[in-house]
C-alpha cells in the first residue's frame, strides 16, 4: 500500500506541473460519451472512461466486442462459448453461467438497452464507439454495474444521404457481406439502415467426424430514425435484431484444436430490440427524457459433456448438456436535465433527477442426459431506482459532483424441483467528486464512488442447504484521476489511480461430486467471501508526432486480494489473486501514413497471467498478440490487408479443473479453451 500511495503521488504531482505549461487556448477534439446522463466531453467526465472508436474497430477489423475489448486497461472477459459472452472490469465481474439467476457485475448496454450475462449479442458493425466506464456506476446505472458498464452505440443517421457496403474475406473460410444506407426522407425525419452477416468454418476441427463443428455464422439488421416533431420535440427510435448460430465444440482431454465428440455442441442466440427515446425541451430550465425499451432474446448454449465418442474408451461415459433460455426485458426511464436557464445557485450547478424501471423474465429449460425428467425455471425480477445527481462549479477551476441512488430490487424464482425463492431488497449507491481544471484542456479529480450488487441464491437441486443463499455485494471506489492535452495537444492522456474495497463478495466456485458411474458432476455455484481489495492504476494515451506518425497505447496494472476466504475445496485463499485480473495488461500502436492513399497500422497487446477460478488453481499463460493493418484509399474505396495474432501464439480464454478423462480414470486436471489463432483477411469498404 504504501508504495502505491507514493506512486499515486508521483504521478498526480507529474500531472499538476505538466499541466501548467498547456496552452488554456487551445482547442482540441472533443470525444463525446453517449453513457453519461448527458452526452459529455470524455474529459469532463470525473471518473476512468475509455472509448473505443471507430478507428480501432476498423484497423483491426473487429467484428465482436472481443476482439477489441482487451485495448482498454484493466479489462478481461471469458469464454467457455463461441464468443466471449462475460466481461470483468478491474478484476470483478462473472465467467460463466450455468444455473439462473444471474446478477451481472458488469453491464452491458447495446443502444439503452440491458444486454449484461448474453454479450455474444455484441456485434460490431455500424457502432459509432464503445465506450467503457471503469469502476462502480452506482448513480450511473445501479446494481448491474458494481464493476462498471459497457455502453455501445451504433451510428445515427445522417442528414445527407450516404450509403456503403463492405466485403471481407480471411482464412478458415471467413466471408463477411454487409451494408447502410443512411439520409433524411423529410427536412424533419432521418433515418439509418443496415445488415451484415459473417459466416466462418471456426478454428477448431473434429477428427472424429472428419469436419469443422466450431462454425460460426452471425448477423445483424438494425434501424434507426430520428424524427423532429416540432421546434421543441424529439423522437429517437432503434429497432434491430440480432441472429447468431454459431457450433460449440472447443474443449478436448487433450487441451488441443483437434476434438473427438460426437454430439457437438452449439451456441445460438436470437435477439429483437426496440428502443425509443423522446426529448421535450419546450421547458425554459430543464427538458424532460424519456425513454422506452423491449429486448426479448432466445439462447440455446449446448455441449457434449464428456467430449468423445462413444467406443472411445471402456470407462467412458456419454452425455449431453443443454441450456435453453427465454429472456425478456422491459425498461423505463424519465428523466429531467437541466439547461443553462435551469441552473441553480447562481447559474452554476447543473442537475439531473430521474426515475427508472426494469422488468425481466427468464425462462429455463435444462436437457441434461443425467436428468430423469428435464430441469425448468422461471425467475422474474423488478427493479426500481430514483436517482439524482448535482455537478457544481465551486469557482473557476474548482467544482463538486454529487450523485445518488436508491433501487427497490424484488424477484420470483420457481423451478421443478420446487424451489422457491422470493427475495426483496433495498440498496443505495452513489458518488462524490471534486474536481480542479488547470487549464480549459486538463481536468484533475478526486472522487469516491459506492457501487452495489443484488444478493441472491443457488438452484441447483444437489447443493446443500448452507450453500444456497448468498448476500449482496457492496464496493467502495476511491480514485484520483487527471485527464489533459499537451505539447500543442499533440500529447493525449488520461490517468487514474483506484483502490476499492469490497464487502461481501460475491464469488463463483465450483462443487464436483462423483457419479455411481466414477465420472464426475460439476456444480457451478455463488457464495460470498469476507472482503477484498482491488487496487490498480489505468493510463491511457495518444501522440501525434507528426502529420504521419501517431503512437497509442495503454497500460493496465491491477493487484486484487481476497481476506478470510475459504473456498469449497476448503483451501484457505486469504491473499491469493482474484480469478481474471491479471497483473498487468497493455496495447501499444503506431499509424504511420505512407502518403495521401497508404496507411500501415502496427499494434502489440499484451496480458499477465491469471487464475481461471476462485474453486481451483488453473492459470492461463502470459501472452503477447501482434495485429498489423495495411490499407490503400482512393476516392470513395477502401482495400485493407489485415491480420490479428501473427505469430500465432496460443493464449487461453478459459479453464476448468476436474476430471474428464477415462484414460486415467477421471483423475482431476486443468482443461482449457483456446483464444482465436493467425487470422489474416482482406475487407474491402465502399463509402459514397
Amino acid at each position: 500500500m504504501s508504495r502505491f500511495l507514493s506512486t499515486l503521488i508521483c504521478l498526480v504531482s507529474f500531472c499538476i506541473s505538466a499541466s501548467a505549461q498547456v496552452d488554456s487556448a487551445s482547442e482540441i477534439e472533443e470525444i463525446i460519451v453517449n453513457a453519461d446522463y448527458r452526452q459529455s466531453s470524455v474529459r469532463d467526465i470525473a471518473s476512468s472512461v475509455i472509448v473505443l472508436d471507430e478507428n480501432l474497430i476498423q484497423r483491426k477489423n473487429a467484428q465482436h466486442l472481443e476482439d477489441i475489448l482487451l485495448s482498454a486497461p484493466n479489462v478481461n472477459f471469458s469464454s467457455g462459448a463461441s464468443r466471449a459472452r462475460f466481461y470483468q472490469i478491474r478484476g470483478i465481474g462473472e465467467r460463466g453461467q450455468f444455473s439462473e439467476p444471474l446478477n451481472s457485475s458488469v453491464g452491458v448496454i447495446i443502444d439503452g438497452l440491458d444486454f449484461s450475462g448474453i454479450g455474444n449479442a455484441a456485434m460490431l458493425y455500424d457502432v459509432e464507439q464503445v465506450e467503457i466506464l471503469l469502476g462502480p456506476q452506482g448513480t450511473r446505472y445501479g446494481s448491474n454495474a458494481l464493476a462498471g458498464l459497457i455502453n455501445l452505440q451504433s451510428k445515427a443517421p445522417t442528414h445527407e444521404t450516404s450509403y456503403g457496403l463492405k466485403l471481407e474475406s480471411a482464412n478458415y473460410n471467413s466471408t463477411g457481406l454487409a451494408g447502410y444506407l443512411s439520409g433524411s426522407a423529410t427536412e424533419n425525419l432521418r433515418y439509418r439502415l443496415s445488415a451484415q452477416n459473417l459466416e466462418s468454418d471456426g478454428f477448431n476441427t473434429n477428427q472424429f467426424l472428419h469436419k469443422k463443428t466450431n462454425k460460426r455464422n452471425e448477423g445483424v439488421v438494425r434501424g434507426k430514425l430520428d424524427w423532429s416533431l416540432s421546434d421543441f420535440t424529439d423522437l429517437d427510435i432503434t429497432a434491430s435484431t440480432i441472429d447468431i448460430d454459431n457450433g460449440y465444440d472447443a474443449f478436448s482431454l487433450d487441451n488441443v484444436r483437434d476434438t473427438l465428440s460426437d454430439q457437438p455442441g452449439f451456441d445460438r442466440q436470437k435477439s429483437d430490440i426496440l428502443s425509443t427515446k423522446l426529448s421535450l425541451s419546450q421547458f425554459e430550465s430543464f427538458k424532460v427524457e424519456a425513454l422506452v425499451g423491449y429486448a426479448g432474446s432466445g439462447t440455446e448454449y449446448g455441449y457434449d459433456e464428456d467430449w468423445v465418442f462413444s467406443g472411445f474408451h471402456p470407462w467412458e461415459y456419454s452425455s449431453t448438456d443443454k441450456y435453453l433460455r427465454d429472456r425478456r426485458t422491459e425498461s423505463a426511464e424519465l428523466r429531467f436535465v437541466s439547461t443553462e436557464s435551469g441552473m441553480i445557485f447562481s447559474e452554476s450547478t447543473d442537475w439531473v433527477f430521474g426515475l427508472y424501471s426494469l422488468a425481466q423474465e427468464v425462462d429455463l429449460k435444462r436437457v441434461y442426459t443425467f436428468l430423469s425428467n428435464h430441469f425448468s425455471s422461471q425467475y422474474d425480477l423488478n427493479r426500481f431506482a430514483v436517482y439524482g445527481e448535482i455537478n457544481s462549479r465551486l469557482n473557476k477551476n474548482w467544482g463538486l459532483s454529487l450523485g445518488f441512488r436508491g433501487e427497490k430490487y424484488s424477484a420470483s424464482y420457481h423451478d421443478s424441483n420446487k424451489v422457491n425463492y422470493t427475495p426483496d431488497e433495498n440498496l443505495y449507491g452513489g458518488k462524490l467528486a471534486l474536481t480542479y481544471k488547470t487549464s480549459r484542456n486538463t481536468l484533475l479529480y478526486a472522487s469516491v464512488s459506492r457501487g452495489y450488487k443484488t444478493g441472491g441464491f443457488n438452484a441447483d437441486g444437489s447443493l446443500d442447504s448452507d450453500l444456497r443463499e448468498f448476500d449482496s455485494e457492496g464496493l467502495t471506489n476511491y480514485e484520483l484521476g487527471a485527464k489533459g492535452s499537451f505539447i500543442d495537444e499533440k500529447l493525449q492522456t488520461q490517468l487514474a489511480l483506484f483502490f476499492m474495497d469490497r464487502d461481501d463478495v460475491q464469488i463463483s466456485s465450483s462443487v464436483v461430486r462423483a457419479r455411481p458411474d466414477g465420472s464426475s458432476e460439476f456444480i457451478d455455484y455463488v457464495g460470498n467471501a469476507a472482503s477484498g481489495t482491488n487496487y490498480g492504476l489505468e493510463l491511457s494515451t495518444s501522440f501525434e508526432a507528426s502529420d504521419n506518425f501517431l503512437f497509442y497505447g495503454s497500460l493496465g496494472l491491477l493487484r486484487t486480494q481476497y481476506e478470510d476466504f475459504i473456498n469449497s475445496a476448503g483451501d484457505n485463499l486469504e491473499g491469493r489473486q482474484q480469478a481474471h485480473a491479471p497483473n498487468y495488461q497493455y496495447t501499444f500502436g503506431v499509424d504511420v501514413r505512407v502518403n495521401s492513399k497508404i496507411e500501415l497500422g502496427l499494434n502489440i497487446l499484451g496480458k499477465d497471467s491469471f487464475y481461471f477460478s476462485d474453486s481451483h488453481s488453473i492459470r492461463s499463460e502470459t501472452y503477447n498478440l501482434v495485429n498489423l493493418n495495411l490499407s490503400y484509399t482512393w476516392n470513395e474505396w477502401q482495400l485493407t490487408l489485415w491480420g490479428r495474432n501473427l505469430s500465432d501464439e496460443d493464449y487461453l480464454v478459459r479453464g476448468f479443473y476436474f476430471g474428464n478423462d477415462p484414460r486415467d480414470s477421471y483423475t482431476a486436471k486443468g482443461y482449457t479453451q483456446l483464444g482465436e489463432p493467425a487470422r489474416l483477411g482482406l475487407t474491402l469498404n465502399m463509402d459514397f
